[in-house]
């Protein structure tokens, strides 16, 4: 179950590695016809950019920036001030480090309950992009899926022992 836990955290992450390349396409597209505009202005002519850029990148972004969170916990790659703390001793940095792990935990699960709710209201008031006119309310299910996952790897750890030493 861990070992598939690990697994599942991981492809979560190349999920969104996958979402940031589609916004560098996209970006790299949008520029380069905006540049072409450029050029094709100085000729009377003209050059469209990509309809709805804006709504495709805020949305993907808020996909990808939450798919890393629950890695960043599987690898133990969150910001650590360990300034006061490694002169205490083993055991207290250990217990420091399980409390840590709940806390996170349970912060975890609650944006995922208030993401749940946002996709609750979002799908029933029929939200829809500026532009583009896309649904808003499918967008917020991987933010769900990432606070889950970040939530299930903290209780792993919690429950493993890795305490930092």
């Amino acid at each position: 179950m861990i070992s598939l836990l690990r697994k599942a955290t991981a492809a979560w992450a190349l999920l969104g590695g996958l979402f940031i390349l589609a916004i560098v396409l996209v970006t790299t597209i949008n520029v380069s016809a905006f540049t072409a505009n450029r050029i094709a202005g100085l000729f009377g002519s003209s050059v469209a950019g990509i309809s709805g850029y804006e709504d495709f990148v805020r949305l993907a972004i808020s996909v990808a920036a939450l798919s890393f969170i629950p890695y960043c916990q599987l690898k133990r790659g969150h910001v650590v001030v360990d300034l006061f703390v490694q002169s205490l001793p083993k055991v207290v940095r250990a217990g420091l480090d399980k409390l840590w792990l709940l806390t996170m935990g349970c912060i975890a699960v609650f944006l995922a309950y208030w993401m749940w709710i946002g996709l609750n209201e979002t799908m029933g008031d029929q939200t829809r992009t500026a532009i583009l006119g896309w649904q808003e309310w499918p967008w917020y299910g991987p933010g769900v899926v990432s606070m889950i996952l970040w939530a299930l790897v903290c209780v792993m750890q919690l429950f493993e022992g890795e305490a930092r030493g």
